[in-house]
């Protein structure tokens, strides 16, 4: 990845990942909106609704702003506006959040090459007691939904709908792997493989507070980069927390950008 520019990567995520992508299953919808482009997620899905791109300036950001939080209130659906750190304009965060839009959590965009982070993490195996494989098209997600409660707390029910809907719409787009101990999920990961792109991006890594920090987590890394790999896929792109980041850069990530999500909800009844 060094022969590629910061700039030229971002482009590339930019157009591919962001601007151009399509949505998980047909359930959902891209509309494009002058210089912004939005997903409508079905109705019985509380997320994925949201602004994906955006290309604005000083002049045009309020005035967009203002159309998709009216849209959005037209439909009564809470929507997300993932921004990026080389977004335009510089202050697009604060106009979203004067716009009555509340600020996410700062993640870090990383982004390393499929061959390279393959490498570092060629051999990384789970801890003995610990089995990771990847889940079969036909079989149940609850499990996940469990983990990720008992990690976050609250009903992830909605997770296994979305994952199920994805993996019925396209079952090569995306693969979900977990690490179990005596048949309980400990850890699950997923990637997601978007055709028509140089990216796979990487999602989940939530772990049991008692079998942390014994490599789980990197070890799901490195079955989803071989799996890339295999695709002849580019790339590996992650929004990671504080927690994951250094975990990550160990693995052949960089940091190019920050992301951070703005977050409109529909008054109360």
């Amino acid at each position: 990845m060094a022969s590629v520019s910061t700039t030229e990567l971002l482009a590339r995520f930019d157009a591919q990942m962001r601007r151009d992508l399509p949505p998980p299953s047909p359930a959902w919808r891209v509309e494009r909106d002058g210089r912004v482009v939005r997903w409508v997620s079905p109705p019985e899905l509380p997320w994925g609704c949201g602004v994906q791109w955006s290309d604005l300036d000083e002049d045009t950001a309020d005035g967009a702003i203002a159309e998709q939080v009216s849209y959005f209130a037209g439909l009564a659906r809470r929507f997300e506006w993932k921004t990026f750190g080389h977004d335009r304009p510089a202050d697009l965060g604060a106009r979203l959040r004067a716009a009555g839009l509340e600020a996410g959590d700062d993640e870090a965009l990383l982004i390393g090459a499929v061959d390279e982070v393959a490498v570092t993490t060629a051999g990384a195996a789970p801890p003995p007691g610990i089995t990771a494989r990847c889940l079969d098209n036909g079989e149940p997600l609850d499990g996940i939904a469990a983990l990720q409660s008992a990690v976050w707390g609250g009903d992830w029910d909605w997770l296994v709908t979305e994952l199920r809907q994805e993996r019925e719409a396209d079952p090569r787009g995306l693969s979900i792997h977990v690490a179990e101990a005596q048949g309980q999920i400990v850890c699950a990961a997923w990637a997601r493989f978007h055709r028509g792109t140089e990216f796979a991006s990487l999602w989940g890594g939530s772990t049991l507070q008692a079998w942390r920090g014994r490599g789980i987590y990197r070890s799901l890394v490195a079955r989803r980069a071989a799996q890339a790999r295999e695709r002849g896929l580019r790339y590996l792109q992650v929004d990671a927390s504080p927690d994951s980041r250094p975990i990550l850069e160990r693995m052949g990530l960089r940091v190019v950008s920050t992301t951070r999500p703005y977050v409109w909800s529909p008054p109360s009844p």
